[in-house]
């Protein structure tokens, strides 16, 4: 058995306290579940505020953060760190148990293996908009409020909802070697971390299907952000799987009787060493839930 540690700290991205508790122990504890470890033995918080900050906020994040180890990985906090600062900074540290042979790393990819995602991303364009919505409400007169809420509520439940159940779907495989590389879509996009997965190889990838947050994709473009190249930054996002073509359609099928919402959005093959390029026939699929 090994010990499988991550640290990490985060900025606030959201004004409610207890969403962002939330999020930053979805964000922390996604990178456990990334190798492929199904079970969290426990988490440490860090959380760092100001001297300014009122009581019932540091309250409120750690009370997202105990709600989300508890409630949703099934797990426990087992203390933490809290520090005085002028920004407030929140996150920690995630531990958990697993067999060597079971870790599954980012590289390992083989030519002719699919693509599969399991959030859509776009939420860097959405959060965007959330900050604008209050702040300057006027630059998103054009958009329907009901529908640039709906995707933020949609953005929200994408950044709380754990990847454990992934983990869980491979897992309930006697034999997973089908499944040659993973990764958590995060800060460097979902060209970035294809990228990761093509390190050490001389093989490339091409996305072919986006999916993505409603409203996203036309947000980016008007705020600035590299959708089209796939490098948007993203939070707590989906996982990155690159499975053998010969069990596509039966993991596939495994993933969604488990209600884990999945789509094959490209693939792995033999251009130019590292290379990731978006299909000039890219399909975008606009998603309003998970």
């Amino acid at each position: 058995m090994v010990l499988v540690k991550n640290i990490d700290i985060f900025t606030p991205i959201i004004d409610e306290p207890e969403i962002q508790g939330k999020i930053a122990a979805c964000n922390v504890t996604n990178d456990i579940f990334a190798m492929n470890v199904p079970e969290i033995s426990g988490m440490l918080i860090f959380l760092a505020i100001s001297t300014r900050t009122p009581i019932e906020i540091a309250e409120g994040i750690l009370k997202g953060i105990k709600y989300f180890v508890e409630e949703k990985i099934n797990s426990k906090v087992v203390g933490g760190h809290t520090i005085y600062s002028e920004w407030p900074l929140m996150g920690g540290e995630a531990s958990g148990y697993v067999h060597k042979d079971s870790i599954i790393r980012k590289q390992g990819v083989k030519r002719g293996d699919k693509l599969i995602l399991t959030k859509p991303i776009g939420l860097q364009a959405i959060m965007a908009s959330y900050r604008l919505l209050k702040d300057f409400p006027e630059m998103l007169e054009h958009y329907s409020k009901e529908e640039l809420q709906n995707s933020i509520d949609l953005a929200i439940k994408i950044m709380t909802t754990p990847n454990q159940n992934v983990v869980k779907t491979i897992h309930s495989y006697e034999d997973f070697s089908f499944i040659h590389a993973l990764s958590d879509i995060t800060g460097f996009g979902l060209a970035g971390h294809t990228a990761e997965m093509l390190q050490n190889s001389d093989l490339s990838a091409i996305i072919e299907t986006i999916p993505s947050i409603k409203l996203s994709e036309q947000l980016s473009h008007e705020l600035g952000y590299a959708f089209d190249d796939c490098y948007c930054h993203e939070t707590a996002g989906g996982m990155l799987i690159a499975i053998d073509n010969a069990k596509v359609e039966d993991f596939t099928n495994a993933l969604t009787s488990n209600k884990i919402s999945n789509w094959i959005i490209g693939k792995i093959d033999k251009v130019q060493p590292g290379l990731v390029r978006v299909s000039k026939n890219v399909q975008n699929l606009e998603i309003t839930n998970i």
